[in-house]
C-alpha cells in the first residue's frame, strides 16, 4: 500500500500509530510512505502514485473518504493570515479558499511555519477563530482519502480514532527541535487538533463546500 501523508506537526500521532500498527516484517515491506505538503499529496492522489493519504478538505469531494481528518475547533494556531500584503500559501488550497469566503486580507501561512510565527508573534489572524466566529462550528482542514484498499484504510482510521497515542520522550525532543519550538509547545498544539469526524465536523465541512463553490 502507498501512503501519502501531510508533513506538518499535526499528524505526527497519526504517523507514530502507522509505525506501530506495522510490526510484522511482511506489512513493513509492503507499505510504503510519502510525505509532501496538502497540495503534492492531492495530486498523488489524483495521479494514482498513492493508495491513500490525508488530503486538503477542498479536493476531498473528489475521493472516497474516511471519517478521520484534522480538525480544529476555535482555534488551530498553525493556519494564518499575516497582516502582510496578499498571498497564496501554495501548499493548501483549502487554506487559500478559506481566507477568501470569510473576507481576510493578508498573506495565508500554513503548518509549522505558521505555528512558530504565532510563538513568536500572536498578529495574524487564526482562520480556525474566524471560521467559528462565523458558524459555531469546528474546521476540518484535511480527510483521509483514499482510491484504493479502502476496506482496509477505513479499519485503519476507525482503529486510529479509537487509540490515544502517546510521543515517547526522546520523538517530542526530536521534533520540536527541529520545529525550533519547545516540547512543551509542541503538545500544547497538538492539544488543539482532533480528528475524528461526527455531526458537527460533518456539517462544518459541507458547509465549506459548498460556500466555497461560490468564491470567484
Amino acid at each position: 500500500m502507498r501512503f501519502g501523508s501531510i508533513s506538518y506537526l499535526n499528524l505526527l500521532p497519526f504517523q507514530l500509530f502507522l509505525k506501530r500498527h506495522l510490526k510484522h516484517s511482511s506489512a513493513k515491506m509492503g507499505f510504503r510512505y510519502k510525505r509532501a505538503v496538502p497540495s503534492k499529496i492531492n495530486a498523488l492522489l489524483k495521479r494514482k502514485e498513492v493508495d491513500a493519504g490525508f488530503i486538503s478538505s477542498i479536493a476531498s469531494q473528489k475521493f472516497k473518504c474516511t471519517q478521520l481528518g484534522i480538525i480544529a475547533c476555535k482555534k488551530v494556531y498553525s493556519v494564518l493570515v499575516l497582516p502582510e500584503p496578499p498571498a497564496k500559501d501554495p501548499a493548501s488550497a483549502t487554506s487559500n479558499a478559506l481566507a477568501r469566503l470569510l473576507h481576510i486580507k493578508g498573506r495565508v501561512i500554513i503548518g509549522d511555519a505558521a505555528l512558530k510565527r504565532y510563538f513568536e508573534e500572536d498578529t495574524a489572524v487564526d482562520l480556525a477563530e474566524a471560521w467559528y466566529q462565523k458558524t459555531g462550528l469546528p474546521f476540518v482542514f484535511g480527510r483521509l482519502c483514499y482510491n484504493q484498499h479502502g476496506k482496509a484504510i477505513k479499519k485503519l482510521a476507525k482503529r486510529f480514532a479509537r487509540t490515544k497515542i502517546k510521543i515517547p520522550q526522546y520523538i517530542l525532543k526530536q521534533e520540536a527541535k527541529k520545529r525550533g519550538i519547545t516540547p512543551a509547545q509542541l503538545l500544547w498544539y497538538l492539544e488543539h487538533i482532533y480528528y475524528k469526524m461526527e455531526e458537527k465536523e460533518n456539517r462544518s465541512l459541507k458547509l465549506f463546500l459548498k460556500q466555497s463553490k461560490k468564491i470567484k
